[in-house]
């Protein structure tokens, strides 16, 4: 079992930054995912990193503004988010698995069998 527990989100004005964090508990060495949703829409992929840290994937809307890394000695997981638009404002949930073990599987929600509660970002415009 792993639990996971999201920080970091808040209110900012478009073109500023935010760090979310993902705590985790429990057994680790799972591949994590940044997801986020938005009221009547499904949760979409944020954002995807390997256990080990070696490999990242990313949404083609927070390419070259989003970056996601990971200290497996604190085990945490960050989404650094840099010129966030207005566009970005969502809940945004970690999510903890073996992704890897599909293909396409980091992308994928349905990959995960972990999940914190989401951490609200809301940017303004």
């Amino acid at each position: 079992q792993v639990q996971l527990v999201e920080s970091g989100g808040g209110l900012v004005q478009a073109g500023g930054s935010l760090r979310l964090s993902c705590a985790a508990s429990g057994r680790d060495n799972y591949a994590t995912g940044w997801f986020r949703q938005v009221p009547e829409k499904e949760r979409e992929f944020v954002a995807a990193i390997s256990w080990a840290g070696g490999s990242t994937y990313y949404a083609d809307s927070v390419k070259g503004r989003f970056t996601v890394s990971r200290d497996n000695f604190k085990n945490m997981v960050y989404l650094q988010m840099n010129s966030l638009k207005p566009e970005d404002t969502a809940v945004y949930y970690c999510a903890a698995g073996n992704p890897e073990r599909w293909s396409n599987g980091y992308f994928t929600e349905r990959r995960y069998a972990y999940w914190g509660q989401g951490t609200q970002v809301t940017v303004s415009s």
